[in-house]
């Protein structure tokens, strides 16, 4: 039976990282810490948070619906290519030794971090190619889209086996090669999480049913399906800064439990 005081912070976790989901990405930074430092193991951790963080999903990439017209020739490559690394990234987590994953994801949880902090620049420099690109982001080179389809592809995987940052990962890879607008390379980035979410919650359902955590992924799941419905009505109003700083805090805790245990 889960504390009422846990379920409280994890559903409240649940609704933070829907929301900053669908705006920046990375609210794996506050939905998994917050498990990991109420005890629960890191792979049963990361599992739990995929499958719960489906709903979020669904709400913020449905708000975000509008952006995504005109992208859906490029995303007929992309989606196939988070379709498979998700899948591989979900053969990993679930194949290789637990402590393979306990050793490494303290090192992804920084790289996460620092992709927060620099998060910002990453977003400008998208922001000032998109403007200075004179070709439509509707119809790049087979190079540049082959190129786009890579990057997908392996933040696929990453996503598959840690999901953290995989938004902000996206947007950095979109940003560099696609003359896109933030908001539309936003939209794109929502509906490649979920469709790596979905994979991965399914391959974890399947093959490690008993090793999820069914409470807490039900509570993330709430409070994400609401998140994501407010992150992309509202949020938008909110400072990114004060976002980025509610991360760093929760996943330096996070990293610290990860570190001590």
């Amino acid at each position: 039976m889960v504390p009422v005081v846990d379920m409280v912070l994890i559903a409240l976790a649940g609704l933070g990282a829907g929301a900053i989901n669908t705006l920046v990405g990375s609210g794996t930074l506050i939905t998994f810490p917050t498990l990991v430092a109420l005890g629960y193991p890191p792979v049963t951790s990361t599992m739990s948070n995929a499958i719960g963080l489906v709903a979020g999903g669904v709400s913020g990439t449905w708000g975000y619906r509008r952006e995504l017209r005109g992208q859906w020739n490029r995303l007929a490559w992309q989606i196939p290519a988070s379709f498979l690394g998700a899948g591989i990234g979900a053969w990993l987590l679930l194949h290789l030794p637990e402590t393979v994953f306990e050793r490494v994801v303290p090192v992804l949880l920084i790289l996460a971090l620092v992709l927060v902090v620099v998060g910002p620049r990453i977003q400008a420099y998208a922001r000032r190619r998109a403007e200075a690109a004179g070709q439509s982001a509707e119809h790049v080179s087979r190079s540049r889209l082959a190129a786009v389809v890579v990057a997908t592809f392996a933040v696929g995987i990453y996503g598959g086996y840690f999901t953290a940052a995989q938004g902000i990962m996206l947007i950095a890879a979109m940003g560099a090669l696609l003359p896109e607008d933030m908001q539309r390379m936003n939209a794109a980035k929502n509906l490649l999480s979920l469709v790596v979410n979905v994979v991965a919650a399914a391959a974890y359902t399947v093959v490690a049913f008993d090793r999820i955590s069914w409470p807490a992924a039900g509570l993330i799941a709430a409070g994400s399906l609401i998140g994501g419905f407010l992150g992309a009505h509202y949020g938008r109003r909110l400072s990114p800064n004060a976002l980025r700083a509610v991360i760093l805090v929760v996943g330096m805790i996070g990293l610290y439990r990860l570190l001590s245990v």
